[in-house]
C-alpha cells in the first residue's frame, strides 16, 4: 500500500516539529486567541497525525515499512513489555477482493515476532556492493563496519543476521530482508541502523527526506518523534555515526505472555481437571495385528477451546483478557489416535508421541512400526490439527484472505494441547495401559508408563519444539529435519510453490506478499517453534522441566531450509557434532556459524547432527532448491539411513549420544526423493 511522498514528509515534519511554527520561532498555536480558531488551525494537523499513525513515513513504499516497528505500537502498562501492537486496520495489504488483512488478533500481542524479518525498501540497493552479510557469511554481520546493525538495547549486544534482497520479487521491487540468525530474545527492545548503503556503481544512496527531517527536527513534544533522538543514542554509543545513517528505527519483541500465554492458559485449565496420575477418557475403535505389531485406533477427549466441534474454520472464543474460553456447548474435543505396539517384547516398552509431516495425519506413525516389530518402542500419534490433511480445503480460503489465519493458528494451539493429553494417556496407569488393547495375552502392559519421549519430523519438527517446551509428559526430544519460523521457511521450501500460486493470485504486490507473511507469523508463532524455542532447553515455563534435544539436519534439504534448522539450533543453545561436513561441501565461510562444537565431556542439552546425502549446497537466497541443479531432495533420507535411526533410538532410550559415524563427517547414500 503506497502513500504519496508529500504526505509522508508532511506527516514526519509535524512529528519532529511538534506542531506548526510561525516565522518568529514561536508556536503558531500560541497566537490563536479563541477556541474556534484553534480548532480550525489544528484540524489539518490532526488529520496528518492520524495518517502518520496509519503509516510510518520513513519508508514510502508501503504503510507497514520499515518492519517491525514500534511506530505500530502504543504504550500499555498492563503488558510485560509496556507496549501493545497497534497496527492500523487501513495499513495492511489488501487482496484482490479489496479486503485488508484483519489484524485484530495480532494487536493483542505485546511486541513483534522473535523471528521477525527486518524489512525496508531501498531504491537501487546492491547488497554485494554494500557488503551486507549474506546467508553464507553470517559472521560478517557482526563486523565493526557492518552496514546493517541490529542492536539489542536490553543487553547492548549486536544481533547476528543475514541479509538479502527478496529473490521472489521483480528487480526494482525487491525488499531488503534482514533475518536474525537466532531468535530475538523475548521482551527485548532493538534498534536497527543502516549506513553507507550503496548502489551497483558503489555510490552511497542518499537518505530519504522523511528520515532527514527526523534527524534535523526538534522532536518535542510528541512521543514518536522523541523516539528518533532516543534510538540514535545507542547507535552512537556503538560507533554508528548519525551522518552515515541511511535509516534507523526501533521495535520491541513480544514476551512469552502473548507468545505462549494462550496455550499455557489452556494447558493449566485442562490439567486441573486431571488427578495427579489421571488420564483423559478414551475409546478404542479398532485393534489389528500383523507379525509382531499391534495397531490400535481410537479417540480421546480433550477440553475444547474452539468454537463448534473444533473442525477446520473454528476459532477461539476469547475473554476480556484475550484468553481462550472453554466451549460450554461442546466442551470436549474428540481427538483421534493411532498407535503401533510390539507384541513380542519381553517387558513393557517406552512410548513415543509422534509429530507428522506437512499437512499429514496421525497415520504416518506407521513408519515407526519397525521399532515396534523389533520390540524396542511403541509409538502413538494424533493429527496436528491446524496443519493436517483435513485442514487443506480451508487452507485455500485462508491463503486467499489472510484475515482468516486465526482459524489455522487457533487450531494449531488446540492441537498442542491434544498432543499433551496423548502423552498423558501413554504415561498414566489410568490411561492406555488400563485397557486390554494395550496389554499382552497374559494381561501385562505392552507400554511402559512414565517413559514417553517425543519424535517429530519435518512439520512435526517445526512444531515439536513448541510441543515439547510446554510438556510435562516427556523429557527427550528428537526433531528430524526441523526448523523454526514459517515465514522464513516457506520461500525456501520446494513444498511452497503449490500453495503460493493461490496466495500470489490474491496478493499481487510483491511487497504486500512479504508483509502478509510477517503479519500471519505473529499468529503462527503461537503454534510453532518460533514462539516457544527460548524455553525448550533453558528458562523453562513454570512447572515444566527443560528438555534434552537431538536435531537431525539433512544438508541441502529441499523442504526445510538448513538456515532455519541452524537458527533453531542457535536459539536452543545446541552444540554441533563435528566434523559436520566434509571440506568443500558447504558454500559457507564458516559452516554452522555460531554453533558450539559438541564436547562429549561436557555435553550441551541439545545436539545438532548434520547428515550429507550428496545433495548440492542450497541456494543462498530465498528460493527453493529444485532438481536437477540442486540434486535429489535429502529431506526423507534419514528414514532410510540405518545409522540415523540407530542414533535416534539410542538417544530416546538412554539419553546418550552414540557416535555412529566413527569420528568422520556423517555421509549416506540412502536418498529417499520426495
Amino acid at each position: 500500500m503506497r502513500r504519496p511522498v508529500s504526505l509522508f514528509v508532511a506527516a514526519l515534519l509535524v512529528l519532529v516539529a511538534g506542531g506548526c511554527s510561525s516565522d518568529d520561532g514561536t508556536n503558531a498555536d500560541s497566537t490563536v486567541s479563541d477556541a474556534s480558531a484553534a480548532t480550525t488551525t489544528t484540524a489539518p494537523q490532526d488529520a496528518i497525525l492520524e495518517e502518520a499513525l496509519t503509516c510510518d513515513p520513513l519508508d514510502e513504499r508501503a504503510c507497514l515499512l520499515p518492519w517491525p516497528n514500534d511506530a505500530f505500537t502504543r504504550p500499555d502498562a498492563t503488558t510485560a513489555t509496556g507496549r501493545r501492537l497497534d497496527i492500523h486496520a487501513e495499513s495492511t495489504p489488501v487482496n484482490e477482493q479489496g479486503v485488508p488483512i484483519d489484524v485484530t488478533d495480532q494487536n493483542w500481542a505485546d511486541g513483534f515476532s522473535p523471528g521477525s524479518a527486518i524489512l525496508t525498501f531501498v531504491p537501487g540497493l546492491d547488497v554485494v556492493a554494500t557488503g551486507i552479510a549474506p546467508s553464507t557469511d553470517v559472521g560478517a554481520s557482526l563486523n565493526p563496519d557492518a552496514p546493517v546493525v541490529v542492536l539489542d538495547t536490553t543487553t547492548g549486544e549486536r544481533v547476528p543476521y543475514w541479509g538479502e534482497l527478496d529473490a521472489q520479487a521483480p528487480v526494482g521491487e525487491q525488499l531488503l530482508m534482514i533475518h536474525p540468525a537466532t531468535s530475538l530474545p523475548e521482551g527485548h527492545h532493538f534498534v536497527v541502523g543502516m549506513r553507507n548503503l550503496r548502489d551497483s556503481s558503489g555510490t552511497v544512496i542518499a537518505r530519504g527526506p522523511a528520515f532527514q527531517a527526523a534527524i534535523d527536527g526538534n522532536p518535542e513534544p510528541l512521543e514518536r518523534a522523541r523516539a528518533f533522538r532516543e534510538l540514535l543514542a545507542p547507535l552512537t554509543s556503538d560507533g554508528i555515526a548519525t551522518d552515515d545513517l541511511y535509516l534507523a528505527w526501533d521495535f520491541t519483541v513480544a514476551s512469552s505472555d502473548t507468545l505462549a500465554g494462550r496455550v499455557l492458559h489452556m494447558r493449566e485449565l485442562a490439567y486441573n481437571e486431571l488427578d495427579d496420575d489421571g488420564a483423559p477418557a478414551f475409546t478404542i475403535t479398532s485393534v489389528t495385528e500383523a507379525g509382531n505389531v499391534r495397531t490400535i485406533d481410537g479417540t480421546y477427549l480433550v477440553p475444547n477451546f474452539l468454537t463448534g466441534d473444533g473442525a477446520p474454520g473454528s476459532t477461539f472464543t476469547l475473554d476480556a483478557d484475550g484468553m481462550p474460553q472453554r466451549n460450554t456447548e461442546q466442551p470436549d474435543f474428540v481427538a483421534d489416535f493411532h498407535c503401533v505396539l510390539p507384541l513380542a517384547a519381553a517387558a513393557p516398552v517406552p512410548g513415543i508421541v509422534y509429530g507428522h509431516g506437512l499437512l499429514g495425519t496421525r497415520m504416518e506413525v506407521d513408519a515407526l512400526a519397525f521399532v515396534a516389530e523389533n520390540g524396542e518402542l511403541a509409538a502413538c500419534a494424533t493429527d496436528e490439527i491446524g496443519m493436517s490433511t483435513p485442514d487443506v480445503p480451508n487452507l485455500a480460503n485462508i491463503l486467499s484472505d489472510l484475515s482468516l489465519f486465526n482459524q489455522q493458528a487457533d487450531r494449531l494451539q488446540q492441537g498442542l494441547l491434544n498432543q499433551q493429553f496423548l502423552g498423558r494417556l501413554m504415561n498414566s496407569s489410568a490411561g492406555f495401559t488400563h485397557s486390554t488393547a494395550f496389554q499382552n495375552f497374559a494381561g501385562a502392559p505392552l507400554l511402559l508408563n512414565d517413559a514417553t519421549a517425543f519424535v517429530g519430523n519435518s512439520q512435526g519438527g517445526v512444531m515439536g519444539g513448541a510441543n515439547s517446551a510446554i510438556s510435562s509428559e516427556w523429557s527427550r526430544v528428537v526433531l528430524g529435519v526441523p526448523g523454526i519460523n514459517y515465514s522464513v521457511l516457506l520461500h525456501r521450501s520446494s513444498q511452497w510453490p503449490t500453495f503460493q500460486a493461490i496466495s500470489d493470485a490474491a496478493y499481487t504486490d510483491s511487497v504486500d506478499r512479504v508483509l502478509g507473511l510477517q503479519l500471519i507469523q505473529l499468529l503462527w508463532d503461537r503454534g510453532e517453534n518460533d514462539g516457544y524455542a527460548q524455553h525448550l532447553t533453558d528458562n523453562p515455563y513454570p512447572g515444566i522441566e527443560p528438555k534434552s534435544v537431538l536435531l537431525i539436519e539433512a544438508f541441502g534439504d529441499h523442504q526445510v531450509a538448513n538456515v532455519a534448522t541452524e537458527v533453531l539450533a542457535r536459539t536452543i543453545g545446541a552444540a554441533v557434532r563435528e566434523p559436520a561436513l566434509l571440506d568443500g561441501r558447504s558454500n559457507d565461510v564458516d559452516p554452522q556459524w555460531g554453533i558450539t562444537p559438541f564436547d562429549a565431556a561436557n555435553p550441551a542439552k541439545a545436539l545438532l547432527m548434520v547428515w550429507d546425502y550428496g545433495t548440492p549446497a542450497p541456494p543462498p537466497v530465498n528460493l527453493p532448491p529444485h532438481p536437477p541443479e540442486y540434486g535429489d531432495d535429502p529431506h526423507n533420507g534419514g528414514s532410510r539411513e540405518p545409522l540415523v535411526l540407530q542414533q535416534a533410538i539410542a538417544f530416546l532410550l538412554t539419553g546418550e549420544i552414540v557416535d555412529v559415524c566413527s569420528g568422520s563427517a556423517c555421509t549416506s547414500n540412502a536418498l529417499s526423493p520426495f
